[in-house]
């Protein structure tokens, strides 16, 4: 079957340039096979690298849908339910403090009126922030000599007050970082070696790893940052801010992969499941869950702040299209995924049977303009080859 992504190719093109995006890796799977792929620009602009398919990246971000798949996982296997208190593994978190204010913006510290829940940490709503920086964790990580286990730094987490009342709202936060931590407490395993085991190994992604080393270092593309206020990209230090110590594995940013890797993840989860190589990580019903919104209408309110957020509910860790309206998607109801701070963007529908998968390493990456024009043109593409 003949399929046409000359739109697609000149897009892609046309951000080098117009974006100043240093490079770009994208993949399109449909109907279970591979119908697109494309590279282009450099891994290393200074030196003219070029991307290859061997080119690794830090993903930020798209590390969520792994940690939320591998926490599906442990709950199929029967280690946890959805609603069991976070404290029951990670005591710490029972009696925390919560931020309230009154009409005067007077802050003071109230107990809660409910325990953290499992779901809540899925779905963002646990009362967290996205602070790596406080004196409890900095703590945590000299008293550990840099190691800073998962567990330990997310009893440190626990320590700051909450920003509100589990459940109370939607906010972005460190909750899939706790989630990691959950996992290694309740399973006994380290959480990397959790996902090695159950994710990685499964699928054949020997490619994906929790923190750089000497050996995959040289394969890293350079990471560079985009400077709002003048267009233009500069090079930055190769390091993720978001791995605070050498044993710390990131459930919300840590993977480092390349995109033929994350591609195997991304092919399973829009395969029920199941991997190319007919392995099974996830039944068909908890990825189904996983892209059930389950957000509440208050939740959604906040979650639909983000103007790419604004079709869409949030499920068990993703993205999930529940309306078509303002913002002009012609992605399907049902699709989901998430994004890397750096520019990696999983897009998986179903229905449809497309996954698309796209790696750039530039943070503050314009992801809001480049994404939904990837996932428009995918679609427009393949229009004629599916239903609706």
């Amino acid at each position: 079957m003949n399929y046409n992504f000359s739109d697609l190719d000149k897009y892609l093109d046309s951000i080098l340039v117009k974006e100043e995006v240093p490079g770009y890796d994208c993949k399109v799977f449909f109907e279970g096979k591979e119908v697109y792929r494309r590279m282009g620009g450099y891994a290393d602009k200074e030196n003219k690298k070029p991307i290859t398919d061997n080119t690794m990246y830090f993903i930020y971000s798209a590390s969520k849908l792994i940690t939320c798949a591998a926490a599906l996982h442990a709950y199929e296997e029967g280690y946890f339910n959805l609603t069991y208190p976070v404290w029951w593994y990670i005591p710490e978190f029972k009696d925390c403090t919560v931020k309230k204010y009154d009409e005067n913006w007077n802050l003071e510290l109230v107990k809660l009126e409910r325990h953290m829940c499992i779901q809540d940490l899925f779905t963002m709503s646990a009362g967290l922030n996205y602070d790596l920086n406080t004196e409890a964790i900095k703590e945590t990580v000299k008293a550990t000599d840099g190691k800073a286990p998962t567990v330990e730094i997310a009893k440190a987490i626990a320590k700051g007050p909450l920003e509100y009342q589990p459940r109370d709202r939607w906010g972005y936060s460190l909750c899939h970082d706790v989630l990691a931590a959950v996992v290694e407490a309740a399973t006994g395993v380290r959480f990397a070696e959790y996902v090695q085991k159950n994710i990685f190994d499964k699928l054949g992604m020997k490619d994906s790893y929790y923190h750089i080393n000497d050996d995959i270092k040289p394969r890293m593309a350079q990471l560079y940052v985009h400077n709002s206020d003048d267009g233009h990209t500069y090079v930055r230090d190769l390091k993720n801010d978001y791995v605070v110590g050498t044993e710390y594995d990131s459930g919300g940013a840590g993977v480092i992969t390349t995109l033929d890797d994350y591609s195997k993840f991304a092919y399973a989860l829009v395969n029920g499941g199941v991997g190319q190589n007919g392995e099974r990580i996830l039944s068909k019903l908890a990825v189904n869950l996983m892209r059930t919104n389950l957000l509440d209408e208050k939740r959604l309110k906040d979650f639909k702040s983000w103007d790419t957020n604004a079709e869409y509910g949030y499920g068990l860790g993703v993205r999930t299209k529940i309306n078509e309206g303002w913002g002009g998607n012609f992605t399907q109801i049902g699709e989901f995924g998430w994004d890397g701070a750096a520019g990696a963007m999983v897009s998986i529908s179903p229905e449809r049977r497309i996954a698309i998968v796209y790696f750039q390493h530039m943070l503050n990456s314009l992801g809001n303009i480049i994404h939904p024009k990837i996932k428009n043109i995918v679609n427009m593409a393949l229009a004629d080859k599916f239903d609706k």
